[in-house]
């Protein structure tokens, strides 16, 4: 039986018998109705036409046998209603060994197999969304990972107290760590993922790339074992020959992996490396193999159960990366044909089954230019990005690893799994893109509204308004799934979705995001790793505004600047003069744009405004909600939606529009004229000083005052979220002072060192 996951909409539920670009069954449509009546206000996506068969059944009346393989599972950020097999047995209480957005996720998932769930919790982590969601929820100790969700001790206490009869790892922390597996077996609690023997062989990248050349699987030259020091390094990577990838032997994550060309690169990267992979998953081995540069990075998900049976469930292309971490998914892949597929797939499954793997599991492979791929790593456990995989085969992963961890064999075979449609992924993080692509941003969400009314968009999170966006984990807010029947219809429904988007308290990546998926080199499907640094070799600056869409910007915000006066105006004891009724109709402006300064003629004509930029008209109508974040507008014919970030009473205002946050000022032309009367403030000398360009904590300082160092020199280390950052000086000079030591958290812009 395959399940159904139903969505929560404020649309009409008459939308039901509408076609989503495919046809619909009539039956479906009729169940659906009266699921409707039942719950008030559900709504199904994706049906492709053929569900064959519906028999009466608690608790909605309705059971079908068998349903469409091709069922697209579009979730939403709650799920409200869903179809499960009550036949079959199940544990009776889950434990989650995880937080935020994966620990909601499987919550979910369990809440329709009538399992009961225990939420495990940092002290920070007391009021987080998984702990409201779950069934019970228990403090295993302080902030840090290490003292509370990497530790086992406290966890195994918890499973003894709850009594769990079964554990979910979700990704990261314990999830690929073959001790806990162990103490969880030794204890008669089932792991929801693969044995011991199935971690330690393929978590250990070494030991798995010995098992895949073992298993004919197409393998990356490289050093098969563990390097000891950063002088056998060396030795090392110039026998493989520069480039050279200096990894982690555990773990994942883009943590612990560095790209080395020259001797002294890789002496850094073998340090960076062995600490990052020491505190991300308390193994600091390392292993060195050859950099292909230019690849694509294509992951193949795999299912497998006790009984010898697996499959493969088709490609994720995953190649937009920064820092070796993953930014943008889909599923499938535009460079895959048929053949190269398949080829992938059948290595997949042979790897899984030299290992006699069961559960779900991912293998990774590295693709050139001439679809010639090599086998990079298997992450035994679920993906972050499992979603899109699920959205085009219609499976929910985690309800099919409980299953085949309770013994069950798996319901489909592998001319049973579909691509259906298309599946695109964001990873929404905390962080500035303006900064390295990314750097963590830290803070109070004060504002957040997920953008659920768009058509076919799920949003995998583990936040909600209030919610705090801390030094001590990964700075991820959500997953911003969209599906469509092509491509491009997935792209732009993922374009429409970031556009709606409101969050706010926090730096985030919505405008690298969104500016990502409409270059024309990844709607071409032209893409490598390499994208990002190739596409701004100067780093992220922002959308880059046409002329017509700067005479649209600034049409929207002087016609938004009168609107706001206008309701702003009061008679003594009358409310406020709505927009049509005012006496007033025209404006003259002066909008300040980056460099330039714009004069602006607005008029206004019922709710709608004329306004007159660098010689053209534009018709500027809205509703004028003032009220909401997100603002609907029309110009000339074409929508926008935008968002009033901030204003102030000196004409500074803040808009997001094409993704990206503009600052404008704008002011009346008499008050124009004045403002060149204004002081200006005079810009910080930034080479003399050293601030940190994100919060963290201080791993390391390198110089003491009366130092000298030369320009580049490593100052300090600066960790944050997992990942260390070397701050270099940005002259040469003598050290005036050092304002931090090892083991202090700095936030953004903390003062760490001067130089005379």
């Amino acid at each position: 039986m395959i399940s159904i996951s139903l969505m929560p909409t404020d649309r009409a539920c008459a939308s039901l018998g509408r076609s989503l670009d495919r046809p619909r069954c009539h039956s479906c449509a009729l169940l659906l109705l009266r699921l409707e009546a039942r719950e008030g206000w559900i709504r199904s996506r994706g049906c492709c036409g053929s569900w064959p068969e519906h028999r009466s059944r608690r608790p909605y009346g309705f059971r079908w046998d068998t349903l469409c393989s091709r069922w697209c599972l579009i979730t939403s950020h709650k799920l409200y209603s869903s179809v499960y097999d009550p036949n079959e047995k199940t544990f009776e209480k889950l434990l989650i060994a995880n937080r935020g957005e994966i620990a909601c996720r499987v919550i979910k998932t369990c809440k329709k197999m009538g399992i009961k769930t225990v939420a495990i919790h940092s002290d920070v982590d007391a009021n987080a969304v998984h702990v409201k969601m779950a069934d019970e929820a228990v403090c295993v100790g302080p902030a840090p990972t290490s003292k509370s969700y990497l530790n086992m001790d406290a966890i195994m206490e918890v499973i003894r107290k709850t009594r769990a009869q079964a554990v979910h790892p979700g990704y990261g922390f314990l999830s690929e760590n073959k001790e806990f597996a162990r103490r969880l077996a030794s204890e008669g609690v089932t792991f929801i993922g693969p044995d011991t023997h199935a971690i330690q062989a393929m978590g250990d990248k070494i030991e798995s790339k010995l098992l895949a050349k073992n298993a004919k699987v197409n393998t990356i030259p490289g050093f098969d074992g563990v390097v000891k020091d950063a002088d056998e390094a060396v030795r090392i990577a110039r026998e493989i020959g520069y480039p050279v990838m200096i990894k982690a032997s555990a773990g994942g994550g883009g943590k612990g992996m560095r790209i080395a060309w020259d001797d002294e690169e890789t002496r850094e990267g073998f340090r960076f490396s062995s600490q990052e992979a020491a505190s991300s998953f308390g193994d600091d081995r390392l292993l060195i193999e050859k950099f292909i540069d230019n690849p694509r990075h294509i992951e193949i998900q795999v299912l497998a159960d006790k009984h010898g049976n697996a499959l493969w469930l088709n490609e994720r292309e995953c190649s937009i990366q920064r820092r070796n971490q993953k930014v943008v998914e889909e599923a499938p892949s535009t460079f895959l044909d048929p053949e190269t597929r398949k080829a992938m797939g059948e290595q997949a499954v042979a790897l899984v089954k030299a290992v006699k793997y069961s559960s779900a599991g991912t293998v990774e492979f590295l693709v050139d230019s001439s679809k010639n791929f090599y086998f990079l790593e298997m992450n035994t456990r679920l993906q972050v990005e499992h979603p899109v995989t699920e959205c085009i085969t219609g499976l929910d992963l985690v309800q099919e690893m409980i299953r085949v961890a309770k013994g069950y064999p798996l319901r489909h075979k592998q001319a049973d799994i579909p691509i259906n449609g298309w599946a695109v992924e964001c990873r929404v993080y905390a962080e500035d893109p303006y900064k390295s692509f990314g750097l963590p941003s830290i803070g109070k969400l004060s504002q957040y509204q997920e953008p659920l009314h768009v058509p076919n968009v799920r949003v995998d999170s583990g936040i909600q308004q209030g919610s705090d966006i801390s030094i001590y984990y990964d700075p991820m807010i959500s997953k911003l799934i969209t599906y469509g029947s092509n491509r491009a219809e997935a792209l732009k429904r993922m374009e429409e979705a970031l556009d709606n988007y409101v969050i706010r308290g926090v730096a985030h990546n919505i405008s690298l995001l969104r500016e990502v998926i409409i270059h024309p080199r990844f709607v071409q499907g032209d893409i490598s790793t390499k994208f990002l640094p190739e596409v701004y070799p100067d780093g992220f600056k922002g959308h880059k505004l046409t002329d017509l869409e700067r005479r649209q910007l600034l049409a929207t915000a002087a016609s938004l600047y009168v609107a706001q006066q206008l309701r702003s105006q009061r008679f003594l004891g009358t409310p406020r003069i709505p927009i049509a009724k005012s006496k007033r109709s025209s404006w003259e402006l002066s909008v300040h744009l980056g460099d330039g300064i714009y004069p602006v003629a607005v008029s206004k004509h019922g709710s709608s405004f004329f306004v007159e930029v660098d010689g053209m008209k534009l018709n500027v109508t809205s509703e004028w909600n003032l009220a909401s974040p997100l603002l609907s507008v029309t110009i000339d014919g074409t929508q926008r939606t935008i968002q009033r970030i901030s204003r102030n009473a000196s004409g500074e205002t803040s808009i997001q529009f094409l993704g990206t946050v503009y600052k404008l000022q704008i002011l009346t032309k008499v008050a124009a004229e004045l403002s060149k009367y204004m002081p200006e403030k005079a810009a910080e000398d930034t080479s003399s000083i050293l601030r940190s360009p994100m919060p963290g904590t201080v791993v390391a300082v390198s110089v003491k005052p009366g130092d000298m160092v030369s320009e580049g020199q490593e100052i300090c280390v600066i960790e944050a979220m997992k990942m260390q950052n070397s701050m270099i000086a940005a002259k040469t000079g003598k050290v005036k002072a050092v304002h931090c030591k090892a083991g202090d958290t700095v936030g953004e812009e903390d003062l760490l060192v001067e130089l005379e």
